[in-house]
């Protein structure tokens, strides 16, 4: 745990083994390539809701933190769920019932209609899938098992908010609430699937437990595209600021990035709460490792003990940089966001979804971090902010309004601190 006189300043690791000159080879697209996220474009782009996520300009922000740009990819109205999220279970979820289907009636090509419209419902319906969650991903795998038509058990740490469990609840998912953390949910669901011949769909990998999370991972990219089309035809980022988590999410983005653009992608910062920093370990240690925490911070989509494979062996060499931040910047960020202290109109963006922003902003306050990062005048930053308010109940507790009030332009309360 971090000294009580440091606790409120940021840590960062600069990568020793990040490697700007590496081509991206065949051991990584063996793991995420553009070739499969053709794949899942077209499958995705072609879901009923789907459109392109705005990404938002910030200069008021821009200014505040001395860069030029910043640009801000905003997930808070992905599908119905208010979460890039959206993008990597359900996906996750239709590819694995599409090989069940095709693996036990042989020669019978499987689309997303005919699982929608129940043509494979002998074969779809008594399968069930399984997942540990904080939230968003267990939302994602429960609205992917209703659409698609198979049963759905989720797993979540007790700290997991009533409002959580049940918007999952909401898509017709059983919820079971483990006591414990979530990697102690993650264990739970793993044994429980082994024992009742269910299906996990996790974000994290771990040794005999890879093709699934890589399924997750390459939906991720497809919001990753979108940003990269979305960029003014002549400004490329010279630095993303991404959250961390299990590690899934900025391996998703850091390979996309790797192969598209290979030795003129940006500078990658992954960002992690201080309490929950397996990616930052990782990175000091030279191998995957635990974090150094207790997991117990506001940003609880972010609250995650043990890096994923698969993720660690794209960030290995493909992350430049590592840094953690305390809870009350994320909840600051989220202030900004809402007041509209970025230039345009309100935000709404939930406490893990703004991290990587609240990273970019405690950056540019630290003199020492600055330079670290390189955050030079003419910097060009771009983030992520992955969810909008998922639990509107503590999304109003951290910012003082609701998402409705924050929407609608209504007066701040005093709850905000000003």
């Amino acid at each position: 745990m971090p000294h009580p006189q440091t606790a409120s300043l940021p840590r960062l690791l600069s990568n020793p083994r990040a490697d700007h000159a590496r081509p991206y080879g065949p051991s990584e697209r063996a793991i995420l390539s553009r070739a499969a996220f053709e794949e899942a474009m077209a499958e995705i782009g072609a879901w009923p809701g789907y459109a392109p996520t705005p990404l938002r300009s910030l200069p008021g922000l821009a200014r505040e933190a001395g860069i030029d740009r910043l640009w801000y990819k905003d997930e808070s109205a992905r599908f119905a769920m208010g979460s890039f999220k959206a993008l990597g279970g359900a996906y996750a979820v239709l590819r694995l019932l599409a090989r069940e289907v095709t693996a036990r009636v042989p020669g019978v090509p499987v689309t997303a209609l005919d699982l929608v419209v129940g043509r494979h419902a002998k074969v779809t319906r008594p399968i069930t899938v399984t997942t540990a969650t904080d939230g968003n991903h267990g939302r994602s795998v429960a609205w992917g098992a209703q659409v698609f038509g198979c049963g759905c058990v989720i797993y979540v740490p007790a700290a997991c908010s009533d409002g959580r469990r049940r918007a999952i609840e909401s898509y017709g998912a059983h919820v079971v609430v483990v006591e414990g953390l979530y990697d102690d949910a993650v264990r739970r669901a793993a044994e429980d699937a082994a024992e009742n011949g269910w299906f996990v769909v996790s974000d994290t990998s771990y040794t005999g437990y890879m093709d699934i999370p890589r399924d997750v991972m390459q939906g991720y990219t497809v919001m990753v595209e979108e940003a990269i089309s979305q960029l003014p035809a002549s400004e490329r980022p010279t630095h993303v600021f991404i959250q961390g988590g299990v590690g899934a999410l900025p391996a998703a983005v850091c390979a996309h990035l790797w192969e598209s653009w290979g030795r003129q992608r940006p500078r990658l910062v992954v960002v992690e709460p201080q309490s929950a920093d397996c990616l930052y370990q990782s990175c000091a240690a030279g191998r995957p490792a635990r974090a150094g925490g207790d997991l117990d911070t506001v940003m609880a989509g972010l609250a995650c003990g043990e890096t994923s494979l698969l993720a660690w062996a794209i960030l290995e060499r493909g992350a430049d940089d590592f840094m953690t931040i305390p809870d009350e910047v994320a909840v600051r960020t989220m202030r900004r966001l809402a007041e509209g202290a970025h230039g345009g109109r309100p935000i709404v963006a939930g406490e893990s979804g703004v991290a990587g922003l609240a990273a970019l902003l405690c950056a540019a306050g630290h003199e020492e971090t600055r330079l670290g990062l390189g955050l030079a005048p003419d910097a060009r930053v771009l983030v992520f902010g992955t969810e909008g308010a998922t639990d509107p109940a503590i999304y109003e507790a951290l910012v003082g309004r609701s998402p409705d009030a924050v929407l609608s332009g209504a007066d701040p309360v005093s709850a905000t601190g000003r």
